[in-house]
């Protein structure tokens, strides 16, 4: 039988505790094999990002391509694309890939306010991804950002999970791990929304949100629905989160194995 594969397409963070390095952690945990196409690169610690620099578009093609020449993915990861002109790269490969799950976590700004994406592809960034993409994870400042609202209540959550799929034709799990109190993710499936909650764990954790779309991708490749895929991903996240130990000076890292 042959192995299943899962692809992640990211940026590259050298402390292992988001990006790439965490993506394929994930699916190992799970006995996927992983591959990696880097978007990106970056100087980084667990307390800061001190400098970012964005692959070139037609390198990004070349990583994909030389393995898609070989291998057939059950599933793909996006993180963190950089730059505008990598978002018609990212297009590119998503309608080349239209029968498996594909799962974007926008990585927008490090939680230290450092820019990881272009400022200006910002306004493309829901209409290169239109109907492409099985969901999309943003937290809240991420979901702020591509709405223009600013979420500070359950309406607030639910009309821009709303705004989102009616902007992108794509179903929209909103993160909510930033606000004080228990963590409350909302999906909204393009019918129904959708409420998944877990207590409060007063932890900083680096890579959260690389974490569950990596894990979501890996439900939804052993054929769970979506609905079921981010309920199963929150509870594990969790779970990690509980265990994520301080290696350094700065923030939590999720700790394996889970």
């Amino acid at each position: 039988m042959a192995e299943k594969i899962l692809l992640t397409i990211a940026g590259y963070d050298p402390s292992g505790g988001a990006g790439i390095l965490l993506d394929l952690k994930v699916f190992a945990s799970f006995g996927f094999k992983g591959m990696a196409v880097l978007t990106s690169l970056t100087a980084q610690n667990t307390r800061l990002v001190q400098e970012v620099r964005c692959l070139p578009p037609d390198f990004i093609w070349s990583q994909y391509q030389t393995l898609a020449q070989e291998f057939s993915f059950s599933g793909i990861k996006i993180g963190m694309i950089c730059s505008s002109a990598n978002l018609e790269i990212i297009q590119k490969i998503l309608r080349a890939n239209a029968n498996i799950p594909k799962v974007i976590d926008p990585i927008f700004k490090a939680s230290t306010g450092t820019w990881l994406l272009q400022k200006e592809a910002l306004s493309a960034y829901l209409e290169k991804m239109e109907g492409l993409v099985t969901l999309l994870t943003p937290n809240l400042e991420e979901a702020s950002l591509l709405t223009g609202i600013k979420i500070k209540s359950q309406g607030d959550l639910k009309e821009a999970a709303q705004k989102i799929f009616l902007d992108s034709n794509i179903p929209c799990l909103i993160t909510g791990g930033h606000r004080p109190g228990p963590k409350t993710d909302l999906l909204f499936d393009g019918q129904k929304f959708h409420f998944f909650q877990q207590p409060e764990i007063k932890k900083k954790v680096h890579g959260s949100g690389c974490f569950l779309s990596s894990a979501i991708l890996v439900y939804l490749a052993q054929g769970e629905k979506l609905t079921g895929a981010c309920s199963q991903a929150a509870k594990l996240t969790h779970r990690a989160f509980k265990k994520a130990v301080r290696i350094g000076q700065g923030q939590h890292y999720i700790n394996f194995p889970l």
